[in-house]
C-alpha cells in the first residue's frame, strides 16, 4: 500500500520554476545524479570502516547508468549506502534548509537558474527538467527492507513498501517525449567523460546485449600530476564537490611533505553563496584519508573565516577510523590546518596583484574574510595586509593598509579610521572635515565586522589603528574667520546642555569642524556610536550605552548668530527652536533616529520658504 505525502511549500515553488523554465543546458541533471550517486558510495564506504559486514557481497562500489530508448527511460543507479523511508520524506520532500524563499526569489529574479540549483543544493530536482515522472527503488545499508518513491514533480510524491535484492539506490527517469536524446548511448558517453569523468567510482554505461563499458578513468583527480590536469577537468571536478555550476576563481593544488603528508585541492567559487552569513550553515572541507571518504564539510580544516573554500584534503598519516572527537583533538588536524591556511594567503597574495580580478574576490568574500582579523592570532597581519577598504584618498579604488602607510605624512603615527553605514555619507561626516584640512586619510568602513577587527588589530605595521574621534593627531590649523564672543559661547553651550541632557551627556566646543555647525562623537574610549546602533538592533544593547557629546563649531555663521541671541532673552523661543534642529542635523549625520521628524522637516519646509 502506498502513502501520498505532499512537497514542502517551497519545494513545489521551486519545482514549478525549474520545470516550466527553459534551460539551455538540461544535461546538468546527469552530473547531478552522478555526484549524488558518487556521495553515495562515499558514505557506505565510510560507514564499513567500523561496520565491515554492513554490505558483505555489495561487490566493488560503481555507478550504473542504464538507458532504454524504446520506454524513454534513463537509470542512474548505485549500490552505495542506499535510503529509507524517513530519508526518502526528509531528502526529497523538503529542502532541509533556511533560506527557501530566498531560493525561489533569486529563482525568478536572478542570474542562471544553472547556477542558482547548484547554489542552493538541490540538485536532485533537476531531473525533472527532462522526466515527466520519477521513479526510485531504494534499500539503506543494514536494512532489509526497500521502498519505491514515485513522484510526477506536480504536488508530491507516493512511498511504498518495494523488494529489491541488494543495497543502494536506482533512479529511473521517465523522460519527456523532447529529451529522447538522452537514450543515446554516445550522447551519454560524451557527457560522462565531459563532465564526470573525475568521479572516483567507475561509472558503467550498460549498454545491453553489447554487455557494459566503463566511460570514466575512475581515478581521484588530487592524486593525478598537476601536470596531466586540464583545466576543464579541475573546473569539473570544483562543480562535483561544491554543487556549484559557476567556474571557480582560483584553484590551488598542491602536495606537503615534511612532518606530516597530504594533498590538498582547495577552490575559491567566482560567485558568493546565498548562505555565506547564514550561523546554522555547516561549512568545512571534505576529509580522505589514502582516498577513503572519511567526512564531508570538515570544519576544523579550515577557520570560520574562510568557510566560502571548497575542496579535499587527503592525508595517509590520519587513522582510517578517526571520529569526529578525534578531528577536534588531533594535532595533525591542527598541522593542516595550519598549512592549507598558510598557502591559501600566500596564493591570495599572488593574485591581489592583479586589483581588477582580486576585486572580484573581494566584492563576494571580503566581509566574511575580514573576519579573520579579528578571529585568526596568528595570521591577523596577513589578513590583514590582503583586506581592501574604501577611503578618502581615492574614490575610484579600495585600498590596502600597506598602500594607506606609503601615503602617511612623515610624523603621521596612525592609521585613522570611521564607522558607518554607506561609503558616501561616511565620506561627508562632520568629524572628517579637520582630517580633510590637514589631508590626513581616513578609511571608511561600513561592514560590522569592522567594528571588531579595529578592536583586535591595535597597531599595523608599527601604526596605531584608531577611530577618528580618539585620533592623536594634531588636528588644529590657522583659522582667519570671525568668531563667536567666549562668553555667549559658553552661554548657548549651558543651555543647550541643558535642553539636550536627556539625549547627549555634553556639549561642547570644538576646533575639528570646518564646514558644519555642529557634530555629534563619544567619550574617548567608548564604543562608536555605529556600533552601539549594531548592538541596539539586534537587541544586545544598554549596559555600556556611550556617552554623546554634541559638539559645536565657534567658527560657523549660524552658531556665532545663535549665540549672540543669548543676549535677547525675547529670543530665546528661536534659539531653542534652532537648536534643536541642529542637534537632529548631528543626528542625521551619524545615522542616528530623531526626536521629533515630524517637528525636523515642518521646521526645514519652513526656513526654506523663508529664504525664497
Amino acid at each position: 500500500m502506498s502513502e501520498k505525502i505532499n512537497f514542502q511549500a517551497e519545494v513545489n515553488k521551486m519545482l514549478g520554476i525549474v520545470i516550466n523554465s527553459l534551460y539551455s543546458e538540461k544535461y546538468i541533471f546527469l552530473r547531478e545524479l552522478v555526484s549524488n550517486a558518487s556521495d553515495a558510495c562515499d558514505k557506505l564506504k565510510y560507514l564499513q570502516l567500523t561496520t565491515p559486514d554492513i554490505a558483505k557481497g555489495n561487490g566493488e562500489l560503481k555507478i550504473t547508468i542504464t538507458p532504454n530508448d524504446k520506454e524513454n527511460t534513463l537509470t542512474v543507479a548505485d549500490n552505495g549506502i542506499g535510503m529509507n523511508k524517513e530519508d526518502l520524506i526528509s531528502h526529497l520532500g523538503t529542502i532541509a534548509k533556511s533560506g527557501t524563499a530566498d531560493f525561489v526569489a533569486n529563482m525568478k529574479e536572478n542570474g542562471s537558474p544553472a547556477d542558482l540549483i547548484g547554489q542552493f543544493g538541490v540538485g536532485f530536482y533537476s531531473a525533472f527538467m527532462v522526466a515527466k515522472k520519477v521513479e526510485i527503488l531504494t534499500r539503506k545499508a543494514g536494512e532489509e527492507q526497500a521502498w519505491r518513491w514515485v513522484s510526477d514533480g506536480a504536488d508530491g510524491f507516493e512511498i511504498s513498501e518495494a523488494e529489491k535484492t541488494g543495497i543502494g539506490t536506482e533512479i529511473k527517469l521517465f523522460l519527456k517525449d523532447d529529451d529522447k536524446n538522452f537514450t543515446d548511448t554516445i550522447y551519454l558517453r560524451h557527457l560522462i567523460r565531459t563532465y564526470s569523468d573525475h568521479i572516483n567510482y567507475p561509472i558503467v554505461l550498460n549498454l545491453g546485449e553489447a554487455g557494459e563499458e566503463t566511460v570514466n578513468s575512475a581515478s581521484a583527480l588530487w592524486t593525478r600530476n598537476k601536470a596531466e590536469i586540464t583545466v576543464e577537468q579541475y573546473r569539473d571536478f570544483y562543480r562535483h564537490i561544491s554543487h556549484n555550476f559557476d567556474d571557480p576563481w582560483m584553484t590551488l593544488h598542491f602536495k606537503a611533505e615534511g612532518s606530516i603528508e597530504y594533498t590538498a585541492l582547495l577552490y575559491i567559487p567566482s560567485t558568493q553563496p546565498y548562505d555565506l552569513f547564514q550561523p546554522d550553515k555547516k561549512q568545512g572541507l571534505k576529509l580522505y584519508v589514502n582516498r577513503v571518504f572519511i567526512s564531508d564539510k570538515v570544519e576544523e580544516l579550515m577557520p570560520n573565516y574562510l568557510r566560502f573554500v571548497k575542496g579535499i584534503v587527503d592525508s595517509s598519516d590520519l587513522p582510517l577510523n578517526i571520529s569526529r572527537e578525534m578531528l577536534q583533538q588531533n594535532a595533525l588536524v591542527a598541522k593542516i590546518r595550519h598549512g592549507i591556511v598558510g598557502r591559501l594567503l600566500k596564493e591570495l597574495k599572488k593574485k591581489s596583484e592583479n586589483y581588477e580580478d582580486y576585486l572580484k574576490f573581494w566584492q563576494n568574500f571580503g566581509t566574511a574574510f575580514k573576519e579573520g582579523i579579528y578571529e585568526d592570532f596568528g595570521n591577523r597581519e596577513e589578513v590583514a595586509a590582503l583586506s581592501l577598504f574604501a577611503s578618502t584618498a581615492d574614490k575610484e579604488k579600495l585600498t590596502t593598509l600597506d598602500q594607506y602607510v606609503a601615503r602617511m605624512k612623515e610624523d603621521q603615527k596612525s592609521i585613522y579610521y570611521i564607522t558607518g553605514d554607506d561609503v558616501k555619507v561616511l565620506a561627508n561626516n562632520p568629524q572628517l572635515e579637520a582630517f580633510k584640512q590637514k589631508e590626513l586619510e581616513v578609511l571608511l568602513l561600513t561592514d560590522p565586522i569592522d567594528e571588531f577587527w579595529t578592536q583586535a588589530l591595535a597597531t599595523y605595521k608599527g601604526k596605531a589603528v584608531k577611530h577618528v574621534s580618539q585620533a592623536d593627531a594634531d588636528l588644529s590649523f590657522e583659522r582667519k574667520e570671525p568668531r563667536a564672543e567666549a562668553g555667549n559661547l559658553e552661554k548657548l553651550t549651558k543651555m543647550m546642555a541643558d535642553m539636550f541632557k536627556d539625549e547627549v551627556g555634553k556639549v561642547e566646543v570644538t576646533e575639528k569642524l570646518t564646514a558644519s555647525p555642529v557634530s555629534l562623537t563619544v567619550e574617548s574610549g567608548q564604543m562608536s556610536i555605529h556600533l552601539e546602533r549594531l548592538m541596539r538592533n539586534h537587541q544586545q544593547q544598554t549596559a555600556f550605552a556611550s556617552t554623546r557629546i554634541l559638539e559645536i563649531n565657534p567658527y560657523h555663521p549660524l552658531i556665532i548668530k545663535l549665540s549672540e541671541t543669548m543676549e535677547d532673552t525675547a529670543l530665546r523661543p528661536k534659539t531653542e527652536e534652532v537648536a534643536r534642529i541642529l542637534l537632529d542635523q548631528a543626528k542625521i549625520a551619524e545615522g542616528e533616529p530623531i526626536a521629533d521628524p515630524s517637528f525636523y522637516a515642518a521646521k526645514v519646509s519652513d526656513y526654506i520658504l523663508k529664504s525664497f
